[in-house]
């Protein structure tokens, strides 16, 4: 089994929390708030980042090299999300771990 590199170790992390924080503040915060929360474009690009968070993670983890593809795009959702996140506002944790996510993913991908 090849270890993966402490670069790429830390952007699956920034990935597992990304997918988790999406997930979760989608299901337990966003429905539950309504209204702008609960917006089709805003719930969908939530549901998005948090698949390819998890994607990505996944990818990096079985070693698979075209890993590069899922994080470019990955990198992308995340800044979208994060930017919709915070017009949406009090969703500060997803701004958070999405900008921290799609640093880590752009670095991965170059």
């Amino acid at each position: 089994m090849t270890l993966a590199s402490p670069e790429m170790q830390d952007c699956i992390d920034a990935c597992l929390r990304c997918y988790q924080t999406c997930l979760g503040m989608a299901s337990n915060h966003c429905l539950p708030a309504g209204g702008r929360h609960v917006e089709p474009e805003h719930l969908r690009l939530m549901m998005a980042c948090a698949e390819i968070c998890r994607t990505s993670a996944h990818l990096m983890l079985i070693g698979l090299p075209e890993h590069a593809h899922t994080c470019r795009a990955c990198a992308e959702i995340c800044e979208d999300c994060a930017r919709s996140c915070e017009a949406v506002g009090d969703m500060q944790d997803c701004v958070t771990e999405c900008r921290a996510c799609a640093a880590h993913c752009r670095r991965m991908a170059a």
